[in-house]
């Protein structure tokens, strides 16, 4: 069974950090990109950034500095550090997998995990 499992969120001060990590099993990653992604209360979905299979990353500009995403093939997880969260940082935050590209298309999502920080 294909599965992706986010963890790490949780209810933080503007200023904290975290580390959210994406857990994957069903498959190995090692043949996949995999992006990260947040939805805010009441908005669309946002590319946060993606890393490639060969390490390299992407990351959509309103996230270039304080966002840093990674991958560690041998534990097929992927991670996304948090820095110097903000309140309006507060969103779902999902990780997903794909075959083709470092932008897209997803051929596997997971749930997400809530990130909420508090003004």
């Amino acid at each position: 069974q294909i599965r992706l499992v986010e963890s790490g969120g949780g209810s933080v001060r503007p200023g904290d950090s975290l580390r959210l990590t994406c857990v994957v099993s069903g498959f190995d990653i090692n043949g996949y990109q995999m992006g990260w992604f947040r939805q805010r209360p009441g908005e669309v979905r946002e590319y946060v950034g993606g890393v490639a299979r060969n390490g390299g990353t992407v990351y959509g500009t309103p996230f270039k500095g304080r966002f840093t995403i990674s991958r560690d093939n041998a534990k097929n997880s992927a991670y996304l550090q948090l820095n110097n969260l903000k309140p309006e940082d507060t969103a779902v935050y999902r990780c997903a997998a794909g075959s083709i590209a470092i932008e897209g298309p997803w051929d596997y999502w997971g749930q997400g995990t809530q990130v909420t920080v508090f003004a």
